[in-house]
């Protein structure tokens, strides 16, 4: 009996942490901080972005546009929408990333160039609390009845009368009547076939 208790409770438990993850607020901060890996040489550098500033690393021009994280009592969740470009010829920059990055899933969508590897470390300074919809059950509409006035205007999907009153009856159609099929005759009961004995010996 323990067993079922401890099993409802922590069913209960569950069904309450997932209603209140879907309801989580997030905080805007100014300030992402990312890690760079240069695949040449091997070095990591890290380095701190204001949110709508560019910054060079290497070859890349890494635009921070948004920086969110979770308040400490949710489930952290750290993401950051970057833009990043490379300058191309005649000073023509080649848009070579653009997207959210996950701190706490850096292959996850992460940017692919065959030098430098980019990911989110951290978001920071922020005291902005950015308050998601909450859920609300939906609302189902009103049963109305299956019976509409003649007065009531007719909607898609009714099924509306001709106009004139009461449909045409559809015409009668003659049949033949079903003829009973005619008996059948016995025949005769056959006697089986005698085996067939080879006659040709000498």
């Amino acid at each position: 009996m323990t067993f079922g208790w401890t099993r409802a409770t922590l069913v209960l438990a569950s069904l309450i942490g997932g209603l209140g993850t879907a309801q989580a607020d997030r905080i805007k901060n100014p300030t992402a901080v990312f890690s760079g890996l240069d695949k040449i040489t091997g070095r990591i550098v890290s380095f701190e972005v204001a949110v709508d500033e560019t910054v060079q690393f290497g070859a890349l021009q890494v635009t921070p546009r948004v920086c969110f994280t979770k308040p400490p009592t949710e489930t952290p969740n750290t993401t950051s929408f970057i833009e990043v470009d490379e300058p191309g010829a005649e000073d023509k920059a080649k848009r070579v990333f653009s997207g959210w990055l996950f701190a706490a899933s850096p292959g996850l969508h992460g940017l692919e160039h065959p030098v430098y590897d980019i990911w989110l470390v951290d978001c920071k300074g922020g005291t902005e609390v950015i308050a998601e919809p909450k859920e609300t059950p939906e609302e189902l509409p009103p049963i109305q009845d299956a019976a509409q006035g003649s007065n009531d205007p007719a909607r898609p999907g009714d099924i509306m009368a001709p106009a004139g009153g009461t449909a045409p009856r559809p015409p009668a159609v003659e049949t033949a009547p079903l003829r009973q099929p005619a008996p059948q005759r016995q025949q005769p009961a056959r006697r089986p076939a005698a085996p067939i004995i080879n006659s040709d010996r000498p």
